[in-house]
């Protein structure tokens, strides 16, 4: 799978950008979230930290006429984030956590340059404690999916002129002012061919370009043209590990399938033992009886410690003689099949007891609520699959980003 860049852009009312603040600045607890690994918050990097709230800092600009809200109608989205990415595996195959602060440093440089003034820019932070539990599993050790997150007041410079009520000075320039939009920061409109340009689309050429020219490689644009919405977290996770869930799907049947042949293969193993068993007992048996039969065919002589045998005893001691050392070496042989079918059920009970843990869980969970289980598997694999599926279940308004 090709390395792709992706910058995306969301924004924010004043009263929802809270959420963002607790997720990007780890003010939380707990998460939703379960690929967060609180004990990795430290490894975040913040190429800008912000000193109090986004609202606090965003509040401080106002007061300072750094930035005007003039004309801006109420409830309106006055704060914007832009997320760089980068599918895990680039940053694993060139140097993983150090690698991915030279790449996010470069993407922060280009933020500045796209917002316009750093200090507009309330926050910005890579993170580096969220585990990519796909590619953990493939590579069998924890693997992090390093991204930038940019909290940003969209800004454009705005002319205020004299009204007409104003004889003297009507038309002429009064004042410049940077106005708070992120309608006019981030443009939609049609080209002259009629075709429809969205400013973030060019948002990801700059992105990508910028990337290569600073000396980055092996990866590609994002899909261009594309018009998927902003997901939510769970949702942009479960896009991007569709491919390894479905390997996982796969992985899991083979399992399963894998653990039913060795309870099998047990099964014989034991029903063979058991078997092996039996013989050794009735040899064992046999043997005693003999034993006894010799003790009353042994007659003792008047003198000396020797004892007498007939003609036809004898014959019997030496056909159970030559019996005992054939026994001998079948019983040898029994015991070292023996040994064999234990060892192999002790390996096959290990690799059972390995393979079980590692999908008990899953196994109850499909005892339990097969067709919850069966649904869910089926809609991880094919629903989110294409960029076409993911534009036929758009988000509420107020959960929506912007796509490029």
């Amino acid at each position: 799978m090709a390395n792709k860049t992706v910058v995306r852009n969301a924004a924010y009312t004043r009263s929802g950008v809270g959420i963002r603040e607790r997720h990007n600045e780890r003010k939380n607890e707990c998460y939703s979230n379960a690929d967060i690994q609180l004990e990795r918050v430290p490894f975040n990097v913040h190429f800008k930290k912000c000193e109090g709230t986004y609202i606090e800092e965003f509040d401080k600009l106002l007061a300072d006429k750094v930035i005007s809200t003039r004309g801006q109608k109420e409830n309106a989205k006055i704060i914007d984030e832009m997320i760089f990415d980068v599918n895990t595996s680039y940053f694993e195959q060139n140097g993983g956590y150090d690698f991915a602060k030279q790449f996010y440093q470069e993407a922060y440089n280009l933020a500045v340059k796209e917002v316009g003034d750093e200090r507009y820019i309330l926050s910005a932070v890579m993170h580096a404690d969220e585990v990519n539990v796909g590619l953990s599993a493939d590579l069998g050790k924890d693997v992090y999916h390093y991204h930038l997150h940019v909290i940003y007041v969209p800004v454009v410079k705005k002319e205020i002129y004299f009204s007409k009520r104003s004889k003297e000075k009507a038309g002429q320039l009064k004042d410049t002012i940077n106005q708070v939009s992120h309608s006019k920061k981030w443009w939609k409109r049609k080209d002259e061919n009629g075709v429809w340009v969205n400013s973030y689309s060019l948002l990801q050429d700059r992105f990508y370009e910028c990337m290569k020219e600073a000396g980055f490689k092996d990866f590609e644009r994002g899909e261009r043209g594309s018009t998927v919405e902003h997901l939510s977290d769970l949702e942009f996770k479960l896009k991007k590990d569709t491919e390894h869930a479905e390997h996982l799907g796969q992985t899991i049947e083979d399992k399963t399938a894998k653990t039913a042949e060795l309870n099998e293969k047990i099964k014989k193993k034991e029903v063979k033992l058991k078997s092996l068993d039996e013989k050794i007992d009735d040899r064992v048996k046999g043997v005693g009886i003999m034993f006894g039969e010799f003790q009353s065919m042994a007659k003792p002589t008047t003198f000396g410690d020797k004892v007498t045998l007939s003609k036809r005893n004898w014959g019997t001691v030496l056909n159970a003689a030559e019996q005992g050392i054939v026994a001998k070496s079948r019983i040898s042989d029994l015991k070292y099949k023996l040994e064999r079918a234990e060892n192999a059920r002790d390996i096959y009970k290990s690799r059972w007891e390995a393979l079980y843990e590692k999908t008990k869980w899953f196994c109850k969970a499909l005892e339990m609520f097969p067709q919850r289980v069966n649904d869910f598997i089926r809609d991880l694999i094919h629903q989110l699959r294409t960029p076409q599926q993911a534009r036929q279940t758009p988000l509420r308004a107020k959960d929506r980003g912007h796509g490029l």
